[in-house]
């Protein structure tokens, strides 16, 4: 099998489903590992169980976590937190996978758009939005604490929602 065939076959394996509480260790080593200043376990506690809405999916391979997404459902829409992978599992393609699982939970859901913030230094996560219609609507000066970094805003329309062809491999979150 060559290495492209093997890819395609590990992909066709990846489970995504309801983050619990169970997975917040496994969510924080990818945190530490993506961001300068990840969220702490309470952070992930409070999202999971006091925010109503808050939706966060995480995204497995032969049973081990290997990235994650979550966003706020507010009326009709979807501001992502946060969507990360570990090290070794990028440049496969799978935070696109994980970025359309999300975008499409949040059609699901009854979301019309979606927002984000993003570092202005970071191109290859902006490339990665743009390509799944993301556009520029801004920046928000300072945003990032760590180093006072703006952060571009980028905002997309969602897709209506359509129950064939969805779910498949996919997860419902409520």
């Amino acid at each position: 099998m060559t290495e492209a065939e093997s890819l395609i076959a590990q992909e066709a394996e990846l489970v995504f489903r309801l983050m619990k509480l169970t997975d917040i260790p496994d969510i924080l080593i990818i945190e530490r590992e993506a961001f300068t200043m990840p969220w702490t376990e309470e952070a992930f506690r409070n999202e999971l169980t006091h925010n109503h809405f808050a939706k966060y999916m995480v995204m497995e391979l032969a049973g081990h976590i290997i990235g994650y997404a979550g966003m706020w459902a507010i009326v009709d829409e979807a501001h992502v937190t946060n969507i990360a992978l570990l090290e070794a599992y990028r440049g496969r393609k799978w935070g696109e996978r994980l970025l359309e699982e999300l975008m499409k939970t949040a059609s699901y859901v009854g979301m019309k758009s979606i927002t984000l913030e993003v570092r202005v230094s970071n191109e290859v996560a902006q490339n990665l939005y743009r390509k799944k219609g993301f556009r520029s609507a801004g920046t928000r000066k300072g945003y990032y604490s760590d180093n006072r970094e703006d952060a571009l805003i980028m905002w997309a329309d969602l897709p209506e929602y359509e129950e064939h062809g969805h779910m498949e491999g996919s997860v419902e979150l409520k």
